[in-house]
């Protein structure tokens, strides 16, 4: 497939390509780089350091594979540069099996730095207070929301929320038991948003609803939420600026432990609710690609698989074929590069795939 660039387009792309060869740099580099890479460099028939110029060249290594995230020894991903650092791990859901594990030195802090430049100070307003009604444990949500009210010089109220354990009873087929424990988890929420002043909000669809059956948010003080899960889809996005929220800011993102996390396009009526979503260019891109030929990018308007590229100094993972499905959007005038619409469950994994309180 062939498209035209355009002006607009064509600076980011140059930017993307400089950072392409700085992390490629720096994680083949036997004195910064990663041992996985170091050592997955002597099977590859070229020299990364000096045949790798663009990101495009990125195809050569191939697809990633998640099972290389899967177990130990996880330092083998702590690039050599790091290696005194304080480092610790962030883990995936484990709904498709056992957790992949992504080291974490500064990511974290840099991405939802990079997100609070996004938020309107009408509506997240600094100084702030937070509540982070999402997953606990060894989830990056958890320090990145925090580490989000702390950057904007707020205090984050946290709660507990193993969502492995509703997955297991939805699993077995005990609804009625994850039902209270989603209670569970909303009466924790109600009883901090009574108890503090709190004025911003991260938590999954399915969670805001529910604690929105209990009580006004916007009377409890709430005036940003930002919200984020596979249940995020264009009839929830109505639902919640329609009729939930009363004129709460309302922040749709896509994110997950080993991208990042992914910045909303700006409410248009003209796009009729869909959930448009643009990457943390150049530290992580998203392809949509031909779930049967996984290195063709599909045209706009296109329905495909998402396929993700990391490219920071703490992680560097090139051409990761995501268990989502979406359509290709073109770049817009906030974001002049390529975004994703309405993103959801990859139909393949369906039936395999249970999201709980997501």
């Amino acid at each position: 497939m062939t498209s035209t660039i355009s002006s607009q387009q064509a600076a980011p792309i140059t930017a993307l390509d400089a950072w392409t060869r700085e992390v490629i740099e720096w994680h083949f580099d036997p004195a910064t780089g990663t041992p996985f890479w170091l050592e997955r460099a002597k099977t590859l028939d070229f020299d990364p350091r000096r045949e790798i110029q663009t990101y495009n060249d990125l195809d050569r290594f191939g697809f990633f594979e998640d099972e290389w995230l899967r177990g130990g020894p996880v330092r083998r991903w702590v690039p050599k540069a790091y290696a005194d650092k304080p480092i610790c791990t962030f883990e995936t859901g484990g709904s498709t099996g056992v957790p992949k594990s992504r080291i974490n030195y500064q990511d974290f802090r840099i991405d939802y730095e990079q997100f609070s430049a996004t938020l309107p100070h009408e509506f997240f307003p600094r100084g702030s207070d937070w509540i982070m009604v999402g997953p606990s444990g060894p989830r990056r949500l958890r320090l990145a929301v925090e580490h989000l009210a702390q950057h904007r010089g707020g205090i984050c109220f946290g709660l507990d929320l193993d969502p492995r354990w509703v997955i297991k009873l939805l699993k077995r087929g005990e609804v009625q038991e994850a039902e209270r424990y989603k209670q569970h988890v909303v009466e924790q929420a109600l009883t901090l948003l009574r108890a503090h002043e709190i004025t911003c909000m991260f938590t999954t669809p399915k969670l805001l609803e529910a604690i929105a059956e209990k009580i006004n948010l916007k009377k409890a003080g709430i005036r940003g939420i930002f919200c984020g899960g596979t249940e995020m889809t264009p009839q929830f996005h109505r639902f919640a600026k329609e009729e939930l929220l009363d004129g709460i800011y309302f922040a749709p993102t896509y994110g997950n432990t080993l991208m990042g996390l992914a910045t909303h396009k700006p409410f248009d009526p003209a796009d009729n609710y869909a959930v448009i979503y643009y990457p943390p260019s150049p530290r992580a891109m998203i392809e949509v690609v031909n779930p049967e030929q996984p290195h063709r990018v599909v045209g706009y308007g296109e329905t495909g698989r998402v396929r993700l590229t990391t490219l920071t100094k703490e992680f560097f993972m090139p051409r990761f074929l995501e268990r989502d499905e979406c359509e290709r959007e073109p770049p817009c005038a906030t974001y002049p590069w390529d975004g994703v619409r309405n993103v959801r469950p990859f139909r393949k994994f369906q039936t395999t795939v249970v999201e709980g309180v997501y």
